[in-house]
Parts: structure tokens; C-alpha cells; sequence
């Protein structure tokens, strides 16, 4: 049993790729400036903006994961995201990569049950 309980953590190949590449770029970037190495500087902030293009792209490739809890089935890290090529509801990285996901699919808008906007008193008493 997990520390975390039962639960989808969303290890992917994208996640994991990206955090390594991300604590990669730290550490350059870290190190440079305690060092007072401008050039490191500049490859560590390299390394940021490559860590997230890789994750990006692996994302777009299906190594990445939809928002919200994926089927037990799908929680190993090795499990390829076969929605991935249409795009995900309310995904930022998809919509930046021209992926539309029809409007039927998406969450509709409005005030949830509880929100403050029900519960305020009526002023038109």
C-alpha cells in the first residue's frame, strides 16, 4: 500500500522526463549562480525552456496524461494516452498545438452547487 493511499499520481513518461530535465536545469542553473558563471545562467534557463518543450512533446505524442483520474488499468507509467492525438478537454498545451476538442466533451460554465453566488441573500426582498 502507498503512502498516497489508492490513488492515480500520473506517473508518465512525459512527467518523469520533464522533471528530470526540470531538476537538471535547477541544479545547472543553481550551481552557475553561486559559482557567479553567467554562461551557466544562461545554460540552465536553456535547459528550463527545453525540459518543457521535451514535456510537451512527449505529451502531444501520448506519453503524458489527460487531466483528472485515468481507469486503474491505465496507471502504469508505460501506458500510452491513446486520446492524446485528438486533444484533452480544457488542455492548454493541446489548444496551443491546434488541437480542438469539440465543445460537447467540455465541462459547461456556471456557478457550481454551494458557490458564494447561490448562497448570497436576494436583494430584490
Amino acid at each position: 500500500m502507498s503512502a498516497h493511499g489508492h490513488v492515480d499520481l500520473g506517473h508518465t513518461v512525459a512527467g518523469w522526463t520533464g522533471t528530470a530535465l526540470g531538476v537538471l536545469a535547477a541544479a545547472v542553473g543553481g550551481a552557475s549562480l553561486c559559482l557567479d558563471r553567467t554562461p551557466g545562467l544562461w545554460l540552465g534557463g536553456a535547459l528550463a525552456v527545453v525540459a518543457v518543450l521535451v514535456t510537451w512533446a512527449l505529451h502531444l505524442a501520448g506519453w503524458g496524461k489527460p487531466g483528472g483520474p485515468r481507469p486503474e488499468t491505465e496507471w502504469s507509467w508505460r501506458v500510452r494516452d491513446t486520446a492524446a492525438r485528438a486533444g484533452h478537454p480544457g488542455c492548454v498545451g493541446c489548444r496551443a498545438a491546434g488541437r480542438r476538442v469539440p465543445a460537447a466533451t467540455a465541462p459547461a460554465p456556471g456557478p457550481a452547487a454551494g458557490s458564494p453566488a447561490e448562497r448570497a441573500p436576494s436583494l430584490a426582498r
